[in-house]
């Protein structure tokens, strides 16, 4: 096995690489982006009557902004000098690998309010969970973000406090004008 340092070190090669597929993916701005619209619909989703429709709601509602995302990336990619149809498909085919990451941060909460939709754990446990994981994943983010750069695990708790604040903050905002 080859030497690896950070979160996949010491993992077998099929593991690390498929950890590695799974952090990469959270650091684009899809996935970001992801994760404060999960958290925020899931904040605004408490008008809901269950977890189960906190769920729903939260499921439907990314998967209509990511087909947005995907509709204007297509758009805004497509290129002049190939077919017409080629043309939208190739830019379409782009916007879904570019966009992608935005479907990754409903899998935590969802795994959350679907336990209490089965009443595997209390209502008000998974939906609190289902809201933290959001902020929890952040916090991650920039921590990862921070040992890539080699900083220091001082540095590394300063970025994951900040990002996850800032995260907290922009998820506050947007479900104030939800």
């Amino acid at each position: 096995m080859a030497s690896r340092k950070g979160p996949a070190e010491g993992l077998p090669d099929v593991v690390a690489e498929q950890v590695a597929v799974v952090l990469r993916a959270y650091r684009t701005e899809s996935a970001v982006y992801g994760v404060i619209l999960v958290s925020t619909l899931i904040a605004i989703g408490w008008e809901a009557a269950t977890d189960l429709e906190v769920l729903l709601f939260t499921l439907g509602a990314v998967v209509v902004f990511w087909l947005a995302h995907v509709f204007a990336g297509t758009i805004a990619r497509e290129e002049v000098g190939e077919t017409r149809w080629r043309s939208i498909i190739t830019a379409a085919r782009a916007s879904v690998r570019h966009s992608w990451g935005m479907l990754l941060p409903m899998v935590l909460p969802a795994v959350f309010l679907g336990l209490s939709a089965l009443n595997v754990i209390d209502e008000y446990v998974g939906y609190y969970l289902a809201l933290w994981v959001g902020v929890a994943v952040l916090a991650v983010i920039g921590w990862v973000a921070s040992a890539r750069r080699g900083s220091h695990w001082g540095w590394n708790l300063f970025s994951a406090a900040a990002t996850a604040s800032l995260g907290l903050i922009v998820i506050w905002l947007s479900s104030l004008v939800h």
